[in-house]
């Protein structure tokens, strides 16, 4: 019996420490975001949430409040600066890694395939920059991770209290964004598929775990209720089809090539393909991580029948499309052809990962990739607001207005996070997107107040004051390409409201 016992210990002796060298990865890839986090200026999107951090409501009329309190927590820790809104998003990788090497370790048998899985999540632009850059997203991709881990307890321990945990990962993800109710529609269809978990539909834990799900979810619904229900009709109208653009469809699979990294595309392909004709692991686990991937996904190919749909939007298919990966790069004989690619994509799939976000982070902050051309960062990362915002404060003050308003959201958020604290800022029209937080005084908006955007006042909104007066036009830079060149405009004598109170065009 020794020599058994003796490979037992060592294969105990190894697990430990794959587990503690992932851990170490997982860590150093945390801190690099970190560092990006502290230089890279906020986008339009976080500078927006980040006042609703500054406000914590149950419900916000683009989505649930996850995400405000994601900021608020980093915040708290950090303070009001880029690092502090990112800093707890970043932070969540560690539980998310933790996740997804326990849920690939219960399903497939091994410590290997769950450090696999949990470092091929990481380098994936949607995990390195998904946390990186908070949006709804950076924590719905964390609760989904929790989904299939404790999924992965159910089928390992046959214990009815796990699907407690799935109702509060559920939950969780539905309180940062509504398409996390197509984990009940794949859990559903994971039980009928497989035979010997059909006895959990005659249980009562699956639905008391729904319950759960339920009430963690229900501070959401009675906002909703006291709004109209404008969340609701916003987001899940979005599934309703008016009329066929076929050419969106074409965009998903390059957008997702490049968020995925593609040396980790690829092995998710191969994984996702092996999980139904190669039969690696136990059906129930297979079926699992399909359900998981392929649920979402194909109401992502119905939505982009009519309308275009972000690349970030697949985040909690991630979790499961790591795990596929990792069966492919570890589980799966592969012969011949086949079997060298995915050696290639897994010897190579880190550092191509580390490249493409090191390369992301530098063009974002500097530009110098393309020489300072045009990209796709320029609109979306606050590039230049900071001095931007100390030359419009500049102007704010000679002019002795008592409120800045812009035109849209992300200005405002922007204006909000960047000029002074405590300045009078809002958004002019759109009142229904701040819902949350006190509309301004009277007394600020009797002017004179300073009207900032791309292209001046409306012309209703002109006609609303006795004065307009251009006062300056400002740049903002990233080294020497413009990006956008801001009106500011001073407005006196208010004849009537200032602000529009119109309702949401989904209620109108």
């Amino acid at each position: 019996m020794k020599p058994v016992v003796g490979s037992i210990e060592a294969g105990v002796a190894k697990d430990a420490g794959l587990a503690r060298n992932t851990a170490l990865v997982v860590l150093a890839l945390v801190l690099m975001r970190l560092v990006a986090a502290a230089v890279t200026p906020l986008t339009f999107d976080e500078a927006y949430y980040w006042t609703w951090s500054k406000h914590l409501a149950s419900g916000y009329y683009d989505h649930p409040p996850m995400v405000a309190l994601v900021i608020r927590f980093g915040t708290l820790l950090a303070g009001d600066s880029e690092l502090g809104v990112r800093l707890f998003s970043i932070l969540l990788a560690l539980p998310m890694s933790y996740a997804v090497y326990r849920a690939a370790e219960i399903l497939f048998g091994g410590a290997r395939v769950g450090a696999t899985a949990a470092i091929l999540l990481n380098i994936t632009m949607m995990a390195a920059v998904g946390t990186l850059i908070v949006t709804p997203d950076s924590p719905l991709l964390v609760a989904s991770s929790f989904v299939l881990f404790f999924l992965a307890k159910v089928l390992e321990s046959g214990r009815g209290v796990w699907w407690l945990a799935v109702g509060v990962a559920v939950g969780a993800a539905l309180l940062s964004k509504y398409t996390s109710l197509l984990f009940g529609l794949a859990i559903l269809i994971w039980l009928v598929m497989v035979p010997e978990l059909r006895r959990w539909l005659r249980s009562p834990w699956p639905y008391l775990g729904g319950i759960v799900a339920f009430a963690v979810f229900a501070p959401v619904i009675h906002w909703n209720y006291e709004h109209q229900w404008m969340s609701f009709v916003k987001q899940l109208g979005r599934a309703r089809i008016e009329d066929f653009r076929l050419g969106y469809i074409g965009e998903l699979i390059p957008t997702q090539v490049a968020f995925a990294t593609p040396l980790v595309f690829i092995l998710g392909a191969m994984g996702l393909h092996a999980l139904i004709y190669r039969a690696p692991g136990e059906r129930s686990a297979r079926v699992l991580v399909g359900v998981m991937f392929w649920t979402i996904t194909a109401y992502f190919v119905w939505h982009s029948l009519h309308a275009r749909v972000e690349a970030n939007w697949f985040a909690p298919v991630y979790p499961a499309l790591a795990v596929a990966a990792a069966v492919a790069a570890d589980r799966v004989p592969w012969q011949g052809r086949a079997k060298r690619l995915a050696q290639f994509c897994r010897r190579w799939a880190a550092p191509v990962g580390l490249a493409m976000f090191g390369f992301l982070i530098v063009q974002a902050n500097t530009g110098w990739l393309s020489l300072y051309r045009r990209d796709a960062t320029v609109r979306s990362v606050g590039i230049g607001w900071r001095e931007l915002a100390g030359e419009i404060e500049a102007v704010r003050a000679s002019t002795h207005a008592t409120c800045v308003l812009a035109a849209d959201y992300g200005t405002t958020g922007w204006l909000a996070f960047y000029l002074p604290q405590g300045t009078c800022v809002a958004q002019q029209a759109q009142r229904y997107r701040w819902t949350f937080m006190p509309e301004p005084d009277a007394t600020e908006l009797a002017g004179p107040v300073l009207y900032v955007d791309e292209t001046g006042p409306t012309p209703p909104l002109r006609e609303a004051f006795a004065s307009v007066q251009r006062v300056a036009e400002l740049p903002r830079k990233r080294g020497p390409l413009v990006i956008e060149t801001y009106v500011l405009e001073l407005l006196q004598g208010p004849r009537g409201e200032v602000l529009n109170h119109g309702p949401p065009p989904e209620l109108q």
